[in-house]
């Protein structure tokens, strides 16, 4: 079967791809014509230096959207004034827009005030628990195997101690939780409110309710009471010695306590390999075979542009990477280089053509005339899809298969992001980026803990500041401390084509200047998801079976967005479903699905490497490591130097 180039744009070519820097983009003489009058001052230095640079406004690849346009721009005006507020509160913020948690907030209360059949049901519920707590706390008193009146949800871990079952602390924390659920009902269920203010004003409220809950304070944790009794105090010594140690590292930008005991090359990411290309944007690195004979078609993984690659190649006991490899795959994954303040202006069509469309194009060059099996995670998830859609377009039948993980192609279910996909929240981002001309990777993981934040805010307070105990650190912990960085242009229109307008599942997401539509891909499809994702949830993840007419996959294992994909043979608790809807096949909804199908005891990386094998050729000799004579040279050993980039 004849193949068309897989370059998205301009005409591909390796050999300059292949060089260590690369310093102007296929359309440079384009975008010097459109922005050669267009040169401003930023407002603010980069770090270190002591005035203001002169920077140009790259234009897109393609025309962007006027927004993203406006949003890139540093217009000289009351305007950058009011940029340069939003971005100072952003910072302290962690990125939440107190004007759309304000605007939230307001038509809760408006709607609350005027529904006094709401108000008499809440006073109703108030007196009855109450009245529910009176009781149990005096038969308590007599009775100590009296059941408690509440009971904490499964999640829920705070008061599951022995301490906490005794009186005074088991009144405290049931009173608490009565407390918890009743402005759990006082802030939903109210007749006029939108979803998404509805799912803000329950966040917030929940924040707070988490940081006022009796276990975050010494006389009211039975726990720290008698830590403290038993060491004398000494608790309170090593955890404000750890404070001060944490406090330290976070102002000079050091990483997290024990990280120094998974170094990138040594401890961690150590599968043997090769760099074969090296461009202003993604080192490609191909994974040196362990079996005398390869499936003859390669593996690419794409890992989420916000991390670094490596948490699919972690110690060698859990790298899929090197499982892949063992199992008798050629591996190429892509390393991506961590952005900074000149890179304000990459966006996604720099990222699907500097990034997959020239990893594309050297697996072209190593292993000539084979059809690719593609892996996405997350973001990279994303960028390989819209990727798959335009080629399925121009009909290039590059891929073999499709493999997703934990990626998100429909937004209008995101689970706990709903309160965060508006137009104040989006500006907001946009002028922190701006400011920045990136979105670190620390306000990306601030972020993500305000989600669980019992879990991994006040526990981690508890235990590491109240208690003096240190918390072991692992691989994968290690790994989520290594913070990545997001350009200005590519957040953005991530940010608004895809989550705001949900462009991509509704069929208006350009490439190339023509949609770019998932049911146009024939290739079958891997989908991965797991439970107790709370980035990507299971259930929006899903939503591909709607998106899609080829033959799907779908995969639901234990575990998080991140501890969930990271599964290997051996990992106790790991249990998954996986089903397969043949084209043609009636659409299941995804409760009905998981009710149906059986579950199965341990890690789901067998069943996708069966999968792959079962869309997979005969067994070849190895490919070489690189292709020298196409321009694909070995540059450097794995895990190369764009990981080591803090």
């Amino acid at each position: 079967m004849t193949r068309k180039k897989t370059a998205r744009s301009g005409k591909p070519a390796p050999h300059a791809s292949n060089s260590t820097t690369v310093t102007t983009k296929p359309a440079a003489a384009r975008r010097r014509q459109a922005t050669a009058a267009t040169r401003v001052r930023t407002a603010a230095a980069r770090p270190g230096e002591g005035q203001s640079r002169t920077v140009p406004l790259a234009a897109l690849a393609h025309e962007p959207p006027p927004e993203i346009a406006e949003a890139l721009a540093f217009p000289a005006s009351a305007r950058t004034i009011d940029r340069f507020v939003s971005a100072i509160l952003g910072r302290v913020s962690l990125g939440v827009s107190p004007a759309g948690l304000m605007t939230a907030y307001f038509e809760w209360l408006s709607h609350l005030v005027a529904s006094p059949g709401k108000q008499t049901e809440l006073m109703q519920k108030a007196a009855r628990k109450a009245s529910r707590f009176v009781v149990q706390s005096a038969r308590a008193a007599t009775n100590p195997d009296t059941p408690p009146c509440i009971e904490p949800l499964p999640q829920d871990h705070r008061f599951s101690g022995e301490q906490w079952q005794q009186p005074p602390f088991s009144w405290i924390y049931q009173w608490f939780l009565l407390n918890q659920q009743w402005w759990h009902n006082a802030t939903t269920g109210v007749r006029g409110v939108t979803p998404q203010n509805e799912t803000a004003i329950e966040f917030i409220t929940r924040q707070l309710l988490d940081m006022a809950s009796p276990s975050n304070y010494i006389l009211t944790n039975p726990e720290v009471l008698q830590a403290t009794l038993a060491a004398g105090g000494y608790n309170f010594v090593r955890g404000t010695l750890n404070f001060i140690e944490d406090w330290e590292r976070m102002v000079a930008g050091r990483k997290a306590v024990g990280t120094e005991d998974y170094v990138v090359g040594r401890d961690v990411a150590v599968t043997p390999g090769k760099v074969i290309l090296r461009n202003r944007l993604i080192e490609l690195i191909q994974y040196s075979p362990a079996t005398d004979r390869v499936y003859a078609e390669p593996v690419l993984i794409v890992p989420a542009c916000i991390m670094k690659y490596y948490i699919l190649d972690l110690s060698p006991h859990n790298s899929l990477v090197s499982y892949l490899v063992g199992q008798g795959h050629t591996v190429f994954i892509i390393s991506w280089k961590n952005p900074l303040a000149e890179d304000r202006d990459l966006d996604m069509d720099d990222y699907r053509r500097l990034g997959i469309g020239a990893a594309l194009r050297a697996i072209e060059a190593v292993v000539p005339g084979r059809r690719i099996h593609a892996a996405g995670y997350c973001l990279g998830g994303i960028l390989l899809a819209t990727l798959a859609a335009a080629m399925a377009r121009d009909d290039e039948d590059t891929f073999r298969t499709l493999t997703l993980f934990t990626t998100e192609l429909d937004y209008t279910e995101p689970g706990e992001f709903m309160p965060f996909i508006n137009e104040s929240q989006v500006a907001y981002i946009e002028d922190l980026m701006w400011d920045q001309g990136y979105l670190d990777g620390k306000q990306f993981s601030g972020f993500f803990q305000l989600l669980r934040s019992n879990d991994l805010i006040w526990s981690r307070m508890l235990r590491e500041y109240l208690l003096g105990e240190r918390q072991g650190m692992s691989d994968l912990m290690a790994w989520n401390a290594d913070a990545t960085r997001v350009p200005f242009a590519m957040q953005s229109e991530l940010l608004r084509s895809l989550f705001l307008r949900n462009d991509l599942a509704e069929g208006r997401y350009r490439v190339d200047g023509k949609p770019a539509v998932i049911s146009d891909i024939r290739a079958p499809v891997f989908c991965v998801a797991t439970t107790k994702d709370h980035v990507a949830p299971w259930r929006s993840v899903y939503k591909l079976n709607l998106l899609t007419d080829t033959e799907v996959t779908f995969l639901l294992g234990s575990g998080g967005h991140n501890a969930g994909v990271v599964s290997e043979p051996g990992h106790k608790g790991r249990r998954y479903q996986v089903a397969t809807r043949r084209e043609g096949d009636h659409f299941v909804d995804p409760d009905t699905w998981q009710s149906m199908v059986p579950v199965k005891e341990g890690s789901w990386w067998p069943e996708w490497q069966r999968w792959l094998v079962e869309h997979s050729g005969r067994r070849v000799s190895p490919p070489s490591m690189g292709a020298p004579e196409k321009g694909y040279p070995v540059i450097g050993t794995a895990p190369g130097s764009y990981v080591l980039q803090d």
